[in-house]
């Protein structure tokens, strides 16, 4: 006859499962929302916010985002997930809330910059990924938040249509609304996860015996290579998505394309995002990480040197964001792996929240130089040419990525002094 706490481990594979379920349905509602935000800079314009003004809110939404989320990791690390979770979404609700209550570029900022940076940075990938790696053995950590992220990414799809659907409709205020009633069912998601990872135990392996302390860990961050060089890539990344995001729904306007098409692309972006995140969780279990991770910013930026060299068309579009969703959010399971790797789990929200720090540092300035570029010249052009060039520097800074813990890394320094005696 089985004791309690026998019952208990049987129940567990269930509730790690749960458990990942509402993690990707938390994560696919935050992402669907932000990455549906760009649908809302033409009807907005009636209003006369201009292209820069909107472009500002959202590049300060990216900023705040990459500010918080150091602080928002070290919160979760300490405290758990899910009250961060829990206040996260509320605050991302009330801020789409000011926004379709003033339609004024002060409530932009407001309500769409600050407040659902600080949404999204509590309710996206910085807690969530800590909270998956955490529940499953190392060896299955790159797939499975390959996983999650991959079903959280399929948000943008449904969210994408219904946002632009709502709009055409019921004007953007109401589809503002119907968002912000999403933000606010997060919260309830975010308690379920809560409950779910005390019962699943998410404690990784060798976690509680790491003495380490914060202090420590990030000093040995701040002196390691590797991961300054993938925290300075991942510039790039930020910098390309964030800017495609929020402009390719304008730029296919200027070809003459409908405005339905951008909403569909951003669909297919969000649907192929599933399916190359997961493989490239799956590729990360096998292949060098830091390599993969490197051939992602190399394939992106050929994609769009091929998108821009072929004629605009609706089919040209749509292969287009075929192939950036397919590499879009497959960063994360190797940047998860590689943080894990040489840092370990115990502070990993914190790691992972300076390293998109410099993601949204990225978002802020290619979301800010697509505004002002077309401000100024009446075409994005000038902004491509940035995106080829920054993509093709990151794949520069990361393929010959230092992936070795400290130790190794001062095993290996011991044996060169070693040999030099």
């Amino acid at each position: 006859m089985q004791t309690p706490s026998q019952r208990l481990a049987a129940f567990r594979p269930s509730r790690t499962l749960l458990l990942l379920a509402l993690c990707a349905v938390v994560l696919t509602v935050s992402t669907g929302i932000r990455q549906s935000l760009g649908l809302f800079l033409q009807p907005m314009t009636v209003l006369g916010i201009s292209v820069s003004a909107f472009s500002f809110a959202i590049a300060l939404q990216s900023i705040v985002w990459g500010m918080s989320q150091p602080l928002v990791g070290m919160l979760a690390d300490r405290y758990g997930a899910q009250p961060v979770l829990i206040g996260s979404a509320l605050v991302y609700a009330a801020g789409l809330a000011i926004v379709a209550l003033t339609g004024s570029a002060l409530g932009l900022d407001i309500g769409g910059g600050v407040m659902a940076g600080i949404g999204v940075a509590g309710t996206n990938l910085g807690v969530l990924m800590g909270v998956a790696a955490r529940a499953v053995p190392r060896e299955r950590q790159s797939q499975t938040v390959g996983a999650v992220a991959a079903a959280g990414s399929l948000g943008t799809m449904a969210l994408a249509p219904l946002g632009q659907w709502l709009i055409d409709g019921f004007g953007w205020r109401a589809a503002l609304a119907a968002f912000a009633g999403f933000a606010v069912a997060m919260a309830f998601l975010s308690y379920a996860v809560g409950r779910q990872s005390a019962a699943a135990g998410t404690a990784a392996p060798g976690e509680a015996a790491d003495e380490r302390s914060l202090t420590h860990v990030l000093r040995q961050a701040g002196t390691h290579p590797g991961y300054l060089a993938m925290t300075a890539a991942f510039f790039a990344c930020g910098f390309q998505l964030m800017f495609i995001t929020v402009h390719l729904p304008s730029y296919l306007a200027i070809c003459g394309l409908s405005p339905s098409l951008g909403a569909t692309a951003i669909g297919v972006i969000g649907l192929c995002n599933a399916v190359g995140t997961y493989c490239f969780g799956l590729l990360g279990a096998r292949f060098q990480q830091r390599r993969l991770l490197a051939l992602i910013y190399l394939l992106r930026t050929l994609s769009i040197i091929a998108f821009l060299a072929l004629p605009v068309s609706p089919a040209s579009t749509i292969m287009f964001a075929a192939a950036m969703g397919f590499l879009w959010l497959s960063v994360a399971p190797l940047v998860s792996g590689l943080i894990g790797r040489v840092f370990g789990l115990k502070y990993f929200s914190t790691l992972y929240g300076f390293v998109f720090l410099s993601h949204q540092v990225g978002s802020f300035f290619g979301v800010m130089l697509g505004g002002l570029t077309y401000d100024l010249t009446g075409s994005y052009d000038v902004a491509w040419g940035w995106l080829i060039g920054i993509g093709l520097l990151a794949f520069a800074l990361q393929w010959p990525m230092d992936d070795r813990t400290p130790a190794e890394r001062e095993a290996a320094a011991g044996l060169r002094a070693a040999a030099r005696a």
